[in-house]
């Protein structure tokens, strides 16, 4: 950078992190961090990874504490010169880069895994929200929906509620049909007025797998669901009264931490002609988002709402590669080591520009704190 000045060392530091955070991706944050050790001190010094993962997903400010299990990344006995705080500054570096990286990188596929209650159905099991799990309105020659039970009053909202394939979900659209009684005089379409989407994650250590229609699980899930801490609603969406997939894009892609999802179904249209009562069915439901399946986990702290994020890059990795290994007879390197090596990528290239072509980054395990 010879005859040029250095606006970090030059520029009051409000300056230098106003102007840092115009970058809007992860990958610049380290570009940046590599250009020498006083840019690095400063972009690890004032969390900017932090910050710009906050600014591009604003649910990461519901979580309580960050953990990152130890002697997975960088040895804390093995770097008494560095001050506690700024162990966790390096940290926060590493964990919110990868992250907001990881969440930017994933591919968009169905996130639904399981449905763990309604809060009605009609006739068990053959309407049960389980259906809601299978495309389309017929499995072979059933047909296949979830059918709340009979109200005279139309107001009157149903809730379904599921779980993620994810504890970390980036949601982008929400797809819901609505179910048409073809086996009904006149094949009225039992749809909602209007549908409205929450996510979250319980305050209590619990699980359940599904709405399997006994009493006592039905209960449990009823009191699971009343646990939950929604950490975010969308917007009304009004639900056309057709049988076809209706697709919801949210405003901004959601990031879901916990795993779970809430559809709101509010209003009612169809009275079924038989009992004069109205009714809601749904044929299937589908949520598309960009799951982060590992390296983090999320657990409970406690009943005050708050939950943490674990980091764990290694040993999850690992494990995950070695079944992927003993599963199809081949492995992949792990994610954690992918994105490893693309840092280095950057940081070989920028010094190659900056130094030379003789310089180089070093390949010993204590990079690993670079991430």
């Amino acid at each position: 950078m010879e005859g040029c000045g250095d606006f970090v060392q030059c520029l009051l530091p409000d300056m230098s992190i106003k102007i840092l955070s115009c970058l809007d991706d992860p990958a610049d944050l380290i570009r940046v961090s590599a250009v020498s050790s006083s840019w690095r001190q400063f972009v690890i010094g004032n969390d900017l990874c932090k910050h710009l993962c906050l600014k591009r997903f604003p649910e990461i400010s519901s979580v309580g504490n960050m953990i990152e299990v130890e002697n997975t990344v960088v040895p804390v006995v093995s770097l008494p010169e560095k001050s506690t705080e700024w162990l966790c500054l390096e940290r926060n570096h590493r964990v919110y880069a990868f992250l907001s990286r990881g969440l930017s990188n994933c591919m968009t596929e169905d996130c639904l895994i399981g449905a763990i209650h309604a809060s009605s159905t009609d006739n068990y099991p053959e309407e049960s929200i389980l259906n809601t799990l299978k495309p389309g309105d017929r499995v072979e020659r059933r047909a296949s929906y979830w059918s709340s039970g009979g109200q005279s009053d139309p107001t009157v909202p149903e809730t379904l509620t599921y779980k993620l394939i994810s504890k970390l979900c980036l949601i982008s659209e929400i797809h819901v049909q609505p179910f048409q009684a073809y086996f009904q005089f006149g094949f009225p379409i039992y749809s909602a007025k209007a549908v409205r989407f929450r996510v979250g994650h319980p305050n209590v250590k619990i699980d359940v797998e599904s709405d399997n229609g006994h009493e006592s699980v039905a209960a449990q899930a009823q009191s699971f669901c009343d646990k939950i801490v929604w950490t975010y609603t969308s917007p009304e969406f009004p639900l056309v009264q057709e049988n076809i997939l209706q697709k919801f894009k949210l405003p901004e892609p959601v990031l879901c931490i916990g795993g779970i999802l809430q559809v709101e179904l509010l209003g009612r249209v169809q009275k079924q002609q038989l009992d004069s009562l109205y009714y809601i069915c749904v044929s299937h439901v589908q949520v598309v988002g960009r799951p982060l399946l590992s390296a983090f986990d999320v657990e409970i702290l406690d009943e005050s709402g708050k939950c943490s994020l674990k980091y764990c890059p290694k040993e999850r990795l690992l494990c995950e590669s070695s079944n992927k290994s003993t599963e199809g007879g081949s492995s992949s390197p792990p994610r954690f080591h992918r994105f490893r090596a693309s840092l280095r990528g950057w940081e070989q290239m920028i010094l190659s520009t900056l130094l030379g072509p003789g310089a180089g980054v070093g390949d010993d395990d204590s990079d690993d704190n670079d991430v």
